[in-house]
């Protein structure tokens, strides 16, 4: 049985899986308005990959016989400087998801929760796929620099990116 403490810390999960949704709207939002519609969707399948995160702690929760609750969010940064900025900005916020992951991890090791380790085991694994990524893409646009013709072209490889959820 999930104790209190670690319930609560799985419902503040959900609520931040659902506001990392939000924020990468808002970078989406922030790309589109520069007409970097490739940026723009590379954060719009971020934010479907951030509600399938919420969706698979909510679905943990109930199955393992806890309530769910549902809290308001924060607004999310909705201006930035650069399309390096946004990256910078959403790598940040990528390190804080998985320092909130391994807090989570912690409390279940305490609590000798195994269900709850082996849940979390594909969120730790997901978020070094996450960092990698915004890593590559910050490199890139550091190189590029200026370049518009390159700033298109990686606009352009953006624009392919899709989201398809992972088979369980």
């Amino acid at each position: 049985m999930i104790s209190e403490k670690l319930m609560k810390e799985l419902n503040e999960q959900i609520k931040f899986e659902f506001f990392s949704a939000n924020l990468y709207l808002a970078m989406a939002a922030y790309c589109a308005s520069e007409d970097l519609d490739g940026f723009a969707n590379f954060f719009k399948v971020q934010a479907e990959e951030e509600r399938f995160h919420a969706m698979k702690f909510f679905d943990y929760v109930v199955e393992m016989d806890g309530r769910v609750t549902i809290s308001a969010l924060d607004e999310p940064q909705n201006e930035y400087t650069s399309i390096l900025d946004v990256f910078q900005k959403g790598l940040e916020h990528e390190k804080l998801v998985t320092q909130r992951i391994y807090k989570l991890t912690d409390l279940a090791m305490e609590e000798r929760e195994h269900a709850t380790i082996s849940f979390l085991r594909w969120f730790i694994d997901e978020q070094v796929e996450e960092e990698s990524t915004f890593n590559s893409i910050i490199k890139k646009l550091q190189r590029i620099r200026d370049n518009s013709n390159a700033l298109y072209m990686l606009d352009t490889e953006l624009a392919q990116r899709t989201f398809t959820p992972p088979a369980e």
